[in-house]
């Protein structure tokens, strides 16, 4: 059982069956993806193969039109082959693991279960992407071999987006068959895995459903309307923007009900059992196909007017609104960064805001303290999965710890709240929180504190960085000791931008690992890896028509990444999330990238009407013409018309294979899976070069179109703005980005070097800086406080 998972079979071509498909092609894992076979198909479609997969075929096209997109890039799907049940069902057997996404109802599951018993390889493994039904009851009738090599995976939706994959493992699964595919999951598929135990719903849709639901019916009690409860449970909480009704807008009200009517019916002990049952008003809303956004109306929808708010009540839209109290006392709490204090702030709000919060909370955290040992063994798995399938940025048991374990435990006591024996018997231990900063975590069953469980490549820069100080530091970066000869640089600044001082570290850094370190790493956190530059220094020289000054400010990102460019020690970066304009410019410099995959880069500067300035033209060059073995006649032409339209038409690749694909990263950068695991595996792959003997590059020289380039790009671009597709002022952008990329006017009658590119990039930039259009564009950046992004 140790045997890697190749090939895996997915049988069930929906929202979820398509998306797993996805994702394993993503890992590069080749898929059978199949469906039934249509029901009412003419007799000459029977004997049709194509009409026969239908089914299949249409859930590959709708993963491969998905937005948010289900896979990294169009090509992986060449992975993913359809089929039908009929036909291509004995093809299971090259399958090492198959998955089965079908209707949720037990005898459809079972009669799969059977048939796939008889196709099955000896050592391949058989799972359901169930939501909730009890394996026993699934594998009745099964042989004692197959229930061995059968476990629930559930996934959550996207699956390419949600970190959150359970395990549940049957009575006779194989503990071996539990590790293969854990193993699988996390090495992989890049998932955090979740241990539930086979009860209705498992852990995250039992504690989830349970919290959604409580706040739904504390609504009608307490009279408020959808909009307040929103502005309550969403990021005032400490968890997602979209809240209680937004949420159930999202996942669509039949899909939420179906999980509720779930628990409704197969927890018949459970203490809090009516919690789960869907209000009247929600019926009707189902009836009505008021289903979300499915169906273009939900809790909310968008009119011509505005945005509407469904009345509960009257079961009519009216103007969003909501209680202006609550929603001053909300935003309060939101502009608190931390969110342990942002929960706390809340929760003791006297109003009517942290009334209803304390409400929620105390009645959800109790349920869920009761829930220890009957869901999950682990505070932590629970909490784990809230975070990764709920995206709530604090679990329950951490949400309690930010509250203060013994004050929410005599507050809820106070207002008559039950709660389980294992949580008093804590209290009176004199335990004060559930984590404790040694890393040990409280057990409720066993009553005592337990070392936590850690994958030491889930590392974080807090644990990873040596010593109390940092090495190198100012108002903008850090750069710490990260223990075997690495020197990391992290960004101190907001939404970690440029600004001087940032800049200024990188060559600090670079000069500072040279001497005593093997190799640098840029690992930054918080949201988003780098949004670019701060414009407010650009805006202000443009102000004052300080060109001089503008011109010093791009020279300096300029050298700082042509510095580490050219260090002597390897320099790796680890981007994530947004990845835009100079942060993209950051990775070029770097001799490689360990990037997330939920990367999101492009050189985005035209959006404030001017092009890249730190050297962005310049190694998006390098990269085109890099792989070119020499001796090979190329139309360079070709190459640099590519690099214009992806900077002139702000291209951003919406992952770290798609940016590849564009040129932004290398085809040999690496790609982490799992976020978590992603410093780990940059300092790994920076260790790895110095240990190869690494040496810097050699500077290029390029023999580029030149002028008949820039004429050929500028028929192009008359051509855009005649059509209406571009404005008088991209076109001037346009136009100077085409001058850079083509090496100016004589480009083309010798190499043009490297500092020879950079001095058109940096007079290109400093003169759009002095257009009216492009100063309107970056205040209106600025004054709306955003990134530097189209």
């Amino acid at each position: 059982m140790t045997k890697p998972i190749r090939r895996a079979g997915v049988i069930g071509a929906g929202v979820m069956g398509s998306g797993i498909a996805a994702h394993f092609a993503n890992a590069g894992i080749e898929v059978l993806l199949l469906d039934i076979v249509p029901p009412n198909l003419t007799d000459a479609e029977r004997k049709d193969p194509a009409a026969r997969s239908r089914f299949a075929a249409g859930g590959l096209e709708k993963a491969l039109k998905a937005r948010p997109a289900a896979f990294f890039h169009p090509s992986h799907a060449r992975l993913v082959r359809t089929g039908n049940t009929e036909d291509h069902f004995a093809e299971l057997a090259q399958c090492d693991l198959v998955i089965e996404a079908i209707i949720e109802k037990m005898e459809p599951k079972r009669a799969l279960f059977a048939r796939l018993e008889q196709v099955m390889r000896k050592d391949a493994i058989a799972a359901s992407n169930t939501s909730g039904l009890r394996i026993e009851e699934m594998m009745q009738g099964r042989s004692e071999d197959f229930r061995k090599r059968f476990l629930v995976m559930h996934f959550f939706n996207p699956v390419r987006y949600m970190k959150l994959l359970e395990l549940v493992a049957g009575p006779d699964t194989d503990p071996a068959v539990v590790a293969r595919v854990r193993k699988f999951g996390e090495d992989v598929l890049g998932k955090g895995i979740v241990f539930g135990k086979d009860t209705p719903n498992f852990v995250g849709n039992r504690i989830g459903t349970h919290a959604m639901l409580t706040a739904i019916h504390l609504m009608i009690e307490e009279g408020l309307a959808p909009e307040d409860v929103d502005a309550i449970t969403g990021v005032a909480m400490a968890h997602p923007k979209s809240a209680s009704f937004r949420t159930g807008d999202i996942v669509g009200l039949d899909t939420f009900a179906h999980v509720a009517d779930n628990c409704y019916t197969a927890l018949e002990r459970d203490e809090d059992r009516e919690v789960f049952k869907v209000p009247a008003y929600i019926r009707s809303m189902i009836e009505a196909k008021l289903l979300g956004d499915k169906t273009k109306g939900g809790f909310y929808r968008k009119a011509k007017e505005g945005l509407e708010t469904l009345d509960p009540g009257k079961l009519q839209y009216r103007p969003h609104g909501g209680d202006e109290a609550i929603k001053k006392a909300t935003k309060s709490c939101e502009k608190i960064e931390d969110p342990a204090a942002r929960v706390k702030k809340l929760a003791n709000d006297p109003g009517k805001a942290g009334q209803f919060a304390w409400k929620v909370l105390s009645r959800s955290l109790a349920y869920t303290a009761r829930r220890v040992g009957e869901i999950a063994d682990s505070i932590v798995a629970i909490d784990d999965a809230m975070r990764w399938g709920y995206n709530w940025e604090l679990g329950p048991f951490q949400t309690w710890d930010a509250l203060g374990f013994a004050e929410t435990v005599e507050r809820m006591q106070k207002d008559g709240i039950k709660l389980p024996e294992s949580i008093l018997r804590m209290k009176q231990s004199g335990a004060t929180s559930f984590y404790r900063q040694d890393g040990a975590v409280f057990d409720l069953l066993k009553g005592e504190y337990v070392a936590r469980e850690v994958d030491p490549r889930n590392v974080t820069l807090a644990g990873a960085r040596r010593g109390v100080k940092p090495v190198l530091a100012n108002d903008g970066a850090e750069a710490w000791d990260l223990g075997d000869g690495v020197l990391g640089v992290t960004f101190k600044t907001k939404a970690n931008s440029l600004d001087p001082d940032s800049i200024g570290m990188l060559s600090l850094a670079a000069e500072k690992a040279e001497q005593d370190f093997r190799a640098l790493v840029v690992f930054n956190q918080g949201e988003h890896f780098c949004v670019g530059a701060n414009l407010f220094l650009v805006v202000m020289a443009a102000g004052n028509k300080d060109w001089e000054a503008i011109r010093k400010m791009v020279k300096g990102y300029q050298d700082a990444t042509q510095r580490l460019k050219y260090a002597s020690v390897p320099v790796v970066a680890a981007p994530y999330g947004m990845t835009l304009g100079g942060g993209l410019e950051l990775c070029f410099a770097c001799d490689a990238v360990q990037a997330a995959a939920e990367t999101y880069a492009g050189l985005v500067e035209v959006g404030v009407g001017l092009i890249p300035g730190g050297a962005g033209t310049l190694n998006m060059l390098w990269r085109a013409f890099e792989g070119i073995p020499e001796g090979v006649p190329v139309n360079s032409y070709d190459l640099v018309t590519q690099v214009f339209k992806n900077i002139a038409l702000a291209k951003v690749a919406t992952s770290a294979d798609e940016a590849k694909a564009l040129g932004f990263f290398r085809k040999t950068d690496g790609v982490s899976f799992d976020r978590a695991r992603q410093l780990y595996e940059a300092k790994a792959r920076a260790v790895g070069l110095a240990e190869a003997g690494y040496h810097a590059p050699v500077p290029r020289a390029y023999k580029l179109p030149g002028e008949s380039g820039i004429a050929t790009l500028q028929m192009m671009i008359d051509t855009l703005v005649a059509g209406g597709h571009a404005s008088e002022h991209d076109a001037k952008i346009a136009r100077k980005l085409a001058e850079v990329l083509c090496g100016g006017a004589g480009g083309a009658a010798r190499e043009v070097t490297e500092e020879e590119i950079l001095e058109l990039e940096r007079e290109a930039f400093v003169s759009l800086c002095g257009e009216p259009k492009s100063a309107e564009r970056m205040q209106y950046m600025l004054m709306n406080n955003k990134p530097l992004r189209n």
